[in-house]
C-alpha cells in the first residue's frame, strides 16, 4: 500500500504543499504496521520513554545536531534571538525565542491571532463538524476538557487546533489579551500528533497528557487554551503568571522537544474565523501560518 503524504496549504504561498516530516520512517512503522503499533502501546507513549529522550536531548552532546537540522528544515536563523552556535544542546535550541519582529502581533484588539506556528484546523461549530483530521472522526469537548461543564459552556462553539512540527517554533502564545486562571494539568499518555498517527486514532489527543487554562477576554469572553503534549515531548512548560493580565501574543509557554498541539475554544458567537482557515478546514487540510497572524474578529 503506497504511503499516503500529509498535505496542507501555506496561506503565504496560496498553494497545497507537502510535508516534509521528521522522523517519518519511524512514525509509519510505529502507527501504519501492526508490529511498530505494538512497540507504541508497549515503550514510546509512556512518559518515561519521553523523558528519557528528553534527557537526551538536553546533553550537552546534543548541540551536534543543531546545524544539520537548520540545514535539512531550511531554518530562517534570521529570526532566531540568538546565534546558532550559542545553544547549549538541542533542547534548549528546539524551544528558541525569536526577535519579537519576526512574529508581528495584529494590533487590533477585536483580532484574536494565532496562538503558535503551524498547521491549523479551524471549526465555527464543533457540534456541525462532519470530522476534524479525517470525515467522520472527532472527538468530543468533555474528553478534551475532562469537564462535562466546561464542555457545555462551548457547545456548539469554535475550536481551532494548531499542530507544531518538529521544525516549528514551539513557544505558544496567547491569542487574546486578558487574564488567566490557572493551568490544569490532566494527565495522560504521550502518543504522536502527527496525522501519520491521528489516522489511525484521532483520541489520542484527548489520551495525551495536556494542560487547561482559561482567559477570560474583554472582547472574546472566557477562551479555553488546551497544551497538548506528545511523543518526545517531556513537559509543557508555563512562563505566564496566573491572575496576571496578558497582552495578545504575550508568550504562555513553550514545549519541549518533539511535536506538539494547541486547541484553542471560544464560546459560541464569540469569534469569526478567517475566510482560508475555515474553507480548507472544511476539506480537513491544514492551513500553514505563524503566530501573531490573524485567526478571528470578534462579531
Amino acid at each position: 500500500m503506497p504511503a499516503i503524504p500529509i498535505r496542507y496549504y501555506d496561506r503565504y504561498q496560496q498553494a497545497v504543499l507537502t510535508e516534509k516530516v521528521y522522523g517519518e520512517r519511524w512514525l509509519r512503522l510505529a502507527y501504519e504496521n501492526p508490529v511498530g503499533r505494538g512497540l507504541v502501546w508497549l515503550l514510546a507513549r509512556r512518559i518515561w520513554f519521553s523523558k528519557m529522550y528528553g534527557r537526551r536531548m538536553s546533553k550537552a552532546a546534543s548541540a551536534q545536531l543543531i546545524l544539520p537540522f537548520i540545514s535539512e528544515y531550511d531554518l530562517d536563523v534570521d529570526e532566531f534571538a540568538k546565534s546558532a552556535f550559542d545553544y547549549k544542546n538541542f533542547n534548549e535550541f528546539f524551544f528558541r525565542a525569536l526577535k519579537p519582529e519576526s512574529r508581528p502581533i495584529v494590533a487590533d484588539e477585536r483580532v484574536a491571532v494565532l496562538p503558535a506556528d503551524g498547521r491549523h484546523l479551524a471549526f465555527p461549530d464543533v457540534d456541525a463538524a462532519d470530522g476534524f483530521y479525517v470525515k467522520g472522526m472527532k472527538f468530543t469537548l468533555a474528553a478534551l476538557l475532562g469537564d462535562e461543564a466546561l464542555a457545555r459552556e462551548y457547545a456548539g462553539g469554535a475550536m481551532l487546533i494548531s499542530r507544531l512540527c518538529p521544525v516549528d517554533y514551539h513557544r505558544f502564545h496567547f491569542p487574546v489579551a486578558g487574564t488567566p486562571g490557572e493551568a490544569r494539568l490532566i494527565n495522560g499518555w504521550l502518543y504522536s500528533v502527527s496525522p501519520l498517527a491521528l489516522r489511525r486514532s484521532l483520541r489520542y489527543l484527548v489520551e495525551n497528557k495536556r494542560v487547561v487554562t482559561l482567559i477570560q477576554s474583554p472582547q472574546f469572553g472566557r477562551v479555553a487554551m488546551v497544551e497538548i503534549g506528545a511523543t518526545n515531548v517531556g513537559s509543557i512548560q508555563q512562563s505566564h503568571i496566573a491572575g496576571r493580565a496578558v497582552a495578545k501574543g504575550a508568550e504562555k509557554g513553550f514545549f519541549a522537544f518533539g511535536g506538539s498541539c494547541v486547541i484553542t475554544l471560544f464560546a459560541r458567537g464569540r469569534i469569526r474565523f478567517e475566510p482560508d482557515l475555515v474553507s480548507q478546514s472544511a476539506q480537513h487540510l491544514e492551513t500553514y501560518a505563524r503566530m501573531g497572524d490573524r485567526l478571528g474578529v470578534a462579531p
